[in-house]
This record gives structure tokens, C-alpha cells and sequence, in this order.
């Protein structure tokens, strides 16, 4: 009796054992492939850009295709919406993405302790080089950059020929010479999408940060208290530049937002807008056919101070280090930029100019606007960006003094007051 026993439990333990071993793919609280292939696990990317929300859709399937034990689930905060308090809400619910973005600069050192080091992936030695600046910390890479773009006033070349100015205008004078042609022509000059803080807070203001003769020690005399934004002759003639678009840009831009804006102009509403390559999308969406150019936002008449346009990278793909799916997300970025599909996502489909110098797009699939960039930047005719360098928070409150400007609820002083004011209250 006892032998029996003993060999009635062996029996039921190894029957325990193969019920365990054959459980359908519920099991598992990742859950399983169909055919036993493993436990599928879900990367969750929080992501910025708006425009490329449809293309990264479409390239999520392409991906879980080709890795059917990871799934992407992609949610998309941009625009008009504020993305770093988005992510912060994420991380304070404790629903921190795998793979989120991040300017770099100062916004790397902010999100330092979420950051997984990145510098042994293999897409590191296709980066070019000077696009890693801003997630290189010690010698070590914190982030992927996502790609190259520029932005100055986006224009209308058709409409520019109808108002007869044959040569783009490359000085502040030169502008204003164009708009008042424009304007005769019945046609509105600027189209200026001035409810959203980050078109002035960012964009905008970056630009006499730019023509400063040093950037980086102008932001660390704010951060001393040996720069003034009141007095600089960068910044009062920037007032200049701001003022012009103003008096002959649409009317209530306060109340027009970044998809009006971008609606006006590709409607053929108005000839010029202040944006970047990152609205070809948009605009093709709505008027494939338009002739596009780029023109810079100039501050003066010297032309070549002032011929150059904004370049850098908007943004960087970084992983959470404290992911329990980190190496299924490395496994995503390097797919994107290795993959000849996520090669042609990333030029034909999301129009980017890439910081890989293994995609080389052509230029009908980087569009008009791209392609007059990467132009503009072989031919070294570029001014950097700043704003991932100043105190976290700040290009909001720039936002908010400048609007505020617009609205004529201040004048420049009050304006350049307010600027300081944030500055000092976010330094660290």
C-alpha cells in the first residue's frame, strides 16, 4: 500500500507538470505566443511628435511583425500640449514609459536618474557625430538622437511671385519690404499661430539666443547675473523682428493655435509662417502641391549674419533604466535606424533629416523643406538652439511673458523684466 501511494502522488506530481507545461498562452501575466515561443512583452513609448503619430502607427505593426514577442503600445502628447508635465504625470502615477523623449542639455540632467546609459548599442557608431552633444554626459550616451530639423519662416514661393518679389529676403528690411508687397497683393504675410507658448517660448526667443556671439556664455552670464536681456542688440532688435510679425500677420493670433496656423498657410491663406520642416507632413496632407521654401528670421541688414537658418535636434529617444523591459526597447530604437523598413519610415514617411549616416533619403522624400535645410547645413549656414540649456520650466514662463507682449499687456522693458524674473526664480 505504501508502494501504491508513493506511486499515485510521482503520478499525479508529473501529471501536475505536463498541465503546467502545456497552459495556453493566457497564462502568463505578459501573456504567450501562440505556439509556445515565449512570454510577450509590452514597451511603452511616450512620444512628442504629433506629425509622425499616424507613420508610427503604421511602423508599430511593421514592427511587431517582425518580433512577435513585443508589443509597442504608443501614446502620442504634443502640439498645444505641454509633453514634459505629461511625462511627469506619468512618472508620479507610476506609469513611466519604457522609452520616452528628451531635449538633452539641461533636460538630461533633470531626468538623469530615469536615464539608461546607451553608449555600447550598435547604432552608436552611425550617429553623426555632433548630434550626440546633447545627451553625452562623462563620456557616456544617454539617447538616440531622433533626427535633424531647422525652422525659420516657411514661405510660399507661388505667393511670392504673385506679389512680384523675385529674390527671398534675407535681412530684417528685406522682409519687411516683402510683407508690405505681399500685403498690397492682398495677401496676408504671416501667418502666426501665437496661442501656443512654445512657437514664442521656444522657437521664437531661441533666435536672439542664437546670434549672440556666445551662446553658451550669454546663458551662463543669466545664470551669474553679468547677461541683460534689456540692452543686448540681439534681443531689442529681436522686439523688431516680433513687432513685424505682428502688424502684418492674421488677425486674433492669440486665438490661433499651431493647426490653424499651419491650415492658413497650407490653405494659401497666407505666405509665410514661422515653423520647421516638421509641418511637411501636415501641409502635404492638405495641399500636396505647394512650392516651399525656407527663409531665415533675420534681426538686421547684415546678410551674412543673417542668411542662416535654425538647426539642431528637436529631440532624443531614451530608455528607462529602471524598466523591467529595457532590453525589448533598446531592441525597438535599433530596429527603427538599422531595418531597411525602418530606414524608410523614418525619411520618406516621417520626412525627418536623419542623424544617421547610414540613411541617406532622397530629396522627394524628405520634401521641400528638408531638403532646403540639409542644404542650408552642408553649406554651414546654421545657428544653434538653446533652449534645452535654460532652467527647467523657463521656455513656458518666456512663453507666457511674450504672449502677455502680443496681447499689449506689457511693453518690451516689462517683457525682458519678466524674463529675468523666471530665469533667476528656476535656476538651480
Amino acid at each position: 500500500m505504501k508502494r501504491m501511494a508513493k506511486w499515485s502522488l510521482l503520478m499525479l506530481l508529473a501529471v501536475s507538470v505536463m498541465v503546467a507545461g502545456c497552459g495556453s498562452k493566457s497564462d502568463s501575466t505578459t501573456g504567450a505566443t501562440e505556439g509556445g515561443s515565449g512570454d510577450v512583452k509590452t514597451v511603452k513609448v511616450f512620444q512628442i511628435k504629433v506629425e509622425i503619430a499616424e507613420a508610427l502607427g503604421r511602423l508599430e505593426k511593421e514592427f511587431e511583425k517582425a518580433h512577435p514577442n513585443i508589443n509597442l503600445d504608443i501614446q502620442t502628447v504634443g502640439g498645444g500640449a505641454d509633453y514634459g508635465a505629461a511625462l511627469k504625470a506619468k512618472f508620479a502615477a507610476n506609469d513611466a514609459p519604457d522609452i520616452f523623449n528628451n531635449g538633452g542639455y539641461t533636460e538630461m540632467n533633470t531626468w538623469m536618474e530615469h536615464l539608461e546609459d546607451m553608449s555600447n548599442e550598435p547604432w552608436v557608431k552611425d550617429v553623426i557625430p555632433f548630434t550626440k552633444e546633447p545627451m553625452t554626459k562623462d563620456g557616456k550616451l544617454y539617447g538616440m538622437p531622433m533626427n535633424l530639423e531647422g525652422y525659420g519662416f516657411v514661405y510660399n514661393k507661388d505667393l511670392f511671385a504673385k506679389a512680384g518679389i523675385t529674390e527671398a529676403p534675407k535681412t530684417l528690411p528685406q522682409l519687411e519690404e516683402a510683407a508690405k508687397k505681399l500685403q498690397a497683393a492682398g495677401i496676408t504675410p504671416f501667418a502666426n499661430g501665437y496661442q501656443e507658448w512654445w512657437i514664442l517660448g521656444i522657437h521664437n526667443l531661441n533666435v536672439p539666443f542664437a546670434h549672440q556671439t556666445d551662446a553658451n556664455a550669454f546663458i551662463k552670464g543669466l545664470n551669474d547675473g553679468t547677461s541683460k536681456f534689456a540692452g543686448n542688440p540681439e534681443f531689442e532688435n529681436w522686439v523688431k523682428l516680433l513687432d513685424l510679425t505682428m502688424k502684418y500677420g492674421n488677425k486674433n493670433p492669440l486665438t490661433t493655435d499651431y493647426n490653424t496656423q499651419v491650415t492658413l498657410f497650407a490653405n494659401g491663406e497666407a505666405a509665410m509662417m514661422q515653423q520647421g520642416n516638421w509641418t511637411q507632413v501636415q501641409i502635404d496632407g492638405i495641399n500636396p502641391n505647394l512650392n516651399l521654401g525656407m527663409l531665415p528670421m533675420p534681426l538686421n541688414d547684415d546678410v551674412a549674419k543673417n542668411d542662416k537658418l535654425l538647426v539642431g535636434v528637436p529631440n532624443n529617444w531614451v530608455v528607462n533604466k529602471n524598466s523591467k523591459v529595457k532590453e525589448e526597447a533598446k531592441t525597438f530604437l535599433n530596429w527603427m535606424v538599422s531595418s531597411d523598413i525602418g530606414k524608410e519610415y523614418i525619411s520618406k514617411h516621417f520626412k525627418f533629416i536623419p542623424a544617421m549616416s547610414t540613411i541617406n533619403p532622397s530629396p522627394e522624400d524628405l520634401g521641400d523643406l528638408a531638403t532646403e535645410i540639409t542644404k542650408y547645413s552642408k553649406e554651414n549656414k546654421v545657428l544653434g538652439w538653446n533652449w534645452f540649456k535654460y532652467p527647467d520650466g523657463a521656455t513656458q514662463e518666456f512663453g507666457n511673458a511674450i504672449q502677455a507682449y502680443v496681447a499689449g499687456k506689457s511693453d518690451a522693458n516689462k517683457m525682458f523684466a519678466d524674463f529675468h524674473k523666471a530665469w533667476d526664480n528656476l535656476k538651480k
